[in-house]
């Protein structure tokens, strides 16, 4: 079971991280491009905030940073590589436990995980570029995972919950996080225009939607093909 749930996360991981790499480069990489030039450009003067702002922008120009070009597509790909098989394993150790019993049902699987790693937290905290004010790294971090893992609850009760109560309280687990509310900065700024900001948004949750629908098809097929213990 081991060997099988590490073949599937290994080329299931690798084919889903090379299709996100290729969407990233080709549309999700030239929206940062742009909007790094907006932050490039802006005077020094102008540069700060006003007093009592949640996030200010600093440069380090000693900072090492991947060169635009192959540099960056080869990191970007590597570090979608480490994620993707990171995910795969977590679908795979899924199946392990309820195995989907056609290949289709892997998208159900892979909506679920876009809907709990990537839709859900957007809600609250969208999709950001260079150069948009954000509250403290810590307080948003802790509000993603809080949110991701009472979505991943509240869905996996709607789907396996045994009784009507259940799935009741799956229903009152979707929303509790953003009820909540996610941190916020104090002082909303963006040094981009917002109609590059929004498609920002968009891209994102596009290419994770497909990024996580490979991931969910492709993870089921193999595993629903990899040699079974006897």
């Amino acid at each position: 079971m081991i060997k099988r749930i590490a073949q599937t996360a290994g080329f299931a991981g690798l084919l889903a991280a090379l299709l996100l790499t290729l969407l990233q480069s080709l549309w999700i990489t030239p929206l940062i491009l742009e909007a790094e030039t907006y932050e490039n450009a802006e005077p020094l003067a102008e540069h700060s905030h006003a007093a009592g702002a949640a996030h200010e922008h600093q440069h380090d120009e000693d900072a090492w940073a991947p060169q635009d070009g192959a540099q960056r597509t080869l990191f970007t790909g590597l570090s979608n590589l480490v994620v993707a098989v990171g995910f795969a394993l977590m679908l795979a150790g899924l199946y392990s436990l309820r195995a989907p019993g056609r290949t289709w049902q892997g998208l159900l699987w892979g909506l679920a995980g876009f809907a709990t790693f990537s839709l859900a937290p957007s809600i609250g905290l969208p999709p950001e570029l260079p150069g948009s004010a954000a509250a403290e790294l810590a307080l948003r971090q802790y509000w993603w995972l809080g949110t991701a893992a009472t979505t991943a609850a509240g869905l996996a009760l709607l789907a396996f919950g045994g009784h009507w109560w259940l799935r009741v309280l799956g229903v009152l687990l979707l929303p509790l996080p953003h009820l909540v509310g996610a941190p916020q900065p104090e002082v909303h700024a963006s040094l981009v225009p917002a109609a590059l900001s929004e498609h920002f948004v968009y891209a994102s949750l596009l290419v994770n939607a497909l990024f996580w629908t490979a991931l969910g098809l492709i993870s089921a097929w193999l595993f629903s093909r990899a040699p079974q213990a006897n």
